[in-house]
């Protein structure tokens, strides 16, 4: 562990320690074929409900806790939000796997619409961006985003125990960039543990490149994979590979994002701004907005009404860090489970506490592979890792760092008075130790045994399966008056927004657009990223 003192395993950081889940699942008809039909009106405004909205997709969910002290809250809330979206979905059901369901044409796919305001027609032309650089299809997958932050605190008892001469915010972001650089180094173990999408339905096989394996049904997977979401068949962008960005400090994640977000890039530049009167994107650099970087971590930093996420993060460092490697778990019917979240809480403090060393482009080309690896084959026993200098077996590697992991799943559990964090290292342990006992390994068996080797049905019987469990939930009249004043909110301040949209959307794209790294945010009153 890091030599300077930082009390993190101290009971009152450990239950003062912030997470929230933002989840994404597809909507989808009762025979399992992507929803045609438009947002619910019953879930009020996509651009401004708080806890409701929409991804990529006018058929994509993305529902979203508040940040919560305790797992139990946190997997209570996503519960409850299931239970409204639930109410206003008729026939429909959430699919409950990362990888998609059986889709249209990519032409067929509908994108997300957020009204006529500025900011919502910005969120669609984002969306229309998305679509030409990459294609409707691969934006349909869907995963667990998970939110994490420490307390404030941490940092002022260090800053003042140490004498350290920083401010609290440079403090605090050498600290949070220590732990992304430790998590892009090791966070194939959470690919490997929660990775639960080791196959595909045919049709999504159709876009993919290389070998996939057949299943008696037609669908598609890989015998050794845990999750196809996360490697090179799933939310991949070989086009991004050129961007080298370090995470060293902020500095240097901002700046090396820069010219993704500024300069022209020559493919993007020849689909236009626009054809004719339709809007295809809304920059013609690499990336439109920061959010279109794909990574599996990112600093965060809540933005104020039309900032920019980067000058965000210049203005008031990082706030927390969101997690995207973790794929939907269809035997959960929110999609995450308590346990899950412990050891991502244990995971994330082991990535804190540990020496990390300063990353370089060699590394980050070892970590991607390692990353890639894990996904497609990572249940092949004989699977060997690139670890430093080192060439290291999982097995071996995963058991160092879950013994590594063992004290603080002690001191959580000390803190919260109960033995659910050791528990899960122990279900953790027998995983590496035995693959059959992962949730990759659990999905594929039980496609191929109980549902005829269908993964297209394996996945509808769960998603089915979801419903009618929370929907046997107990709703009361309250929650239900609850939720329908806040769904009619959002519809009157999403009519607001359209109200007060006082420039052209031209001028607003290009005021937008030129904020790139400046402190002009005056724009607008919400931001347009997705993904």
């Amino acid at each position: 562990m890091k030599k300077d003192y930082l009390p993190v395993l101290e009971p009152e950081v450990l239950k003062t320690i912030c997470r929230g889940i933002e989840k994404e699942s597809l909507r989808v008809t009762a025979n399992g074929t992507l929803s045609e039909k438009k947002h619910p009106v019953g879930l009020g405004s996509a651009l401004t409900h708080p806890k409701i909205t929409t991804d990529f997709s006018e058929s994509q969910l993305e529902l979203i806790t508040k940040t919560h002290t305790s797992v139990e809250n946190c997997i209570h809330e996503l519960k409850e939000i299931h239970q409204n979206v639930y109410r206003h979905l008729g026939d429909e059901f959430l699919w409950c796997n990362s990888m998609p369901c059986n889709l249209p044409n990519e032409e067929c796919i509908p994108i997300g619409t957020y009204g006529s305001s500025n900011v919502g027609t910005a969120k669609t032309v984002y969306r229309n961006g998305l679509h030409h650089r990459y294609g409707s299809t691969m934006q349909m997958i869907s995963g667990i985003h998970y939110n994490f932050s420490l307390p404030s605190s941490l940092w002022e008892y260090y800053k003042k125990t140490t004498q350290n001469t920083h401010s609290i915010e440079t403090i605090s972001n050498q600290y949070y960039f220590a732990l992304i650089r430790n998590f892009q180094r090791q966070s194939w173990l959470l690919l490997y543990l929660f990775g639960a999408s080791p196959a595909v339905c045919a049709d999504f096989a159709k876009n993919t490149t290389g070998e996939l394996k057949q299943l008696r049904s037609g669908d598609k997977y890989l015998p050794f994979a845990t999750s196809l979401r996360m490697g090179p068949k799933g939310y991949q962008s070989n086009v991004q590979s050129s961007i080298s960005v370090s995470y060293n400090s902020l500095d240097s994640y901002t700046k090396s994002l820069k010219k993704a977000l500024t300069d022209p890039y020559p493919p993007y530049a020849s689909i236009g701004i626009k054809d004719g009167d339709n809007y295809n994107q809304l920059a013609t650099s690499l990336l439109q907005i920061e959010n279109e970087f794909y990574s599996t971590i990112r600093p965060k930093r809540r933005i104020k009404p039309g900032e920019r996420a980067l000058n965000a993060l210049n203005s008031r460092g990082v706030e927390y860090i969101e997690i995207r490697a973790i794929d939907l778990d269809p035997f959960c019917n929110v999609g995450i489970t308590a346990e899950t979240i412990r050891f991502v809480d244990i995971f994330l403090i082991h990535c804190l506490l540990n020496e990390s060393a300063y990353d370089s482009t060699k590394e980050i080309v070892k970590m991607n592979h390692n990353q890639h690896v894990v996904a497609e084959y990572g249940r092949d026993p004989n699977i060997k890792l690139a670890n430093g200098n080192n060439i290291d077996s999982l097995r071996d590697w995963g058991l160092k760092i879950l013994d590594e992991c063992l004290p603080i799943a002690e001191a959580l559990d000390s803190s919260f008075d109960t033995e659910q964090y050791v528990h899960a290292m122990k279900n953790a342990e027998n995983a590496v130790k035995n693959p059959q006992n992962t949730l990759s390994s659990r999905v594929l068996e039980e496609i191929e045994n109980l549902h005829d080797g269908s993964f297209h049905q394996f996945t509808l019987d769960k998603s089915k399966s979801h419903k009618k469990e929370i929907s046997t939930i107990p709703y009361p009249l309250t929650m239900e008056r609850e939720n329908g004043a806040i769904a009619q909110t959002s519809l009157f301040k999403q009519r607001e927004l359209e109200a007060e949209s006082s420039v052209d959307f031209e001028n607003y794209r290009k005021l937008y657009i030129r904020q790139a790294l400046t402190q002009d945010s005056d724009t607008n009153k919400r931001n347009i990223g997705t993904k």
